[in-house]
């Protein structure tokens, strides 16, 4: 859903289906100023960073053959690579941004880690909060299942996930 506002935000356009996925590329300018309110006028003239936004499309634990190769045929360097992903052990609405760490025995992170060759790529871990049981099916049909939270704050939700990967890619958060 983040991404899916990003590539609105950023006029992507249509994505092309390339990398196990679907993929869609820009140069971009600030989607809003640093009160939220849209871009401003000098962020036109300021350098258009060329981002490119990735929608695997395969088991969420084989993330990283998609974005493996999508990253080896951009020449993106690692710490460029900036994935946004879901996070039972954040409540819902907190949204938090990092540098590497540990894969929480998360297997799309471990994925990424196997294809990428280290876990050091930036993380948005955009927070769902976690099911009253540690049961495996229980969490699973949570995680794929639809949000208990109102549409106003699931959209709050993606809008600060959004802001969270703009502030990285712009170079105001690693």
């Amino acid at each position: 859903m983040v991404a899916d506002r990003l590539a609105e935000l950023w006029s992507v356009g249509r994505p092309k289906e390339r990398f196990r996925g679907r993929i869609g590329e820009a140069r971009i300018v600030a989607a809003r100023d640093s009160d939220g309110a849209g871009a401003s006028a000098s962020a036109g003239t300021a350098p258009r960073p060329r981002v490119a936004v990735l929608w695997p499309q395969t088991y969420m634990n084989e993330v990283g053959r998609s974005v493996g190769p999508a990253r080896g045929s951009l020449k993106v360097a690692l710490d460029h690579v900036v994935v946004v992903h879901d996070e039972i052990d954040l409540p819902f609405g907190d949204v938090r941004t990092r540098l590497g760490g540990g894969l929480a025995g998360h297997n799309g992170l471990k994925s990424l880690k196997r294809e990428l060759g280290s876990a050091d790529f930036v993380r948005v871990r955009v927070g769902v909060g976690r099911p009253a049981s540690s049961d495996p099916e229980v969490v699973s049909a949570y995680v794929l299942g639809r949000f208990r939270e109102s549409c106003d704050e699931v959209d709050d939700l993606i809008d600060r996930g959004c802001e969270a990967v703009e502030r990285v890619v712009f170079g105001l958060e690693a």
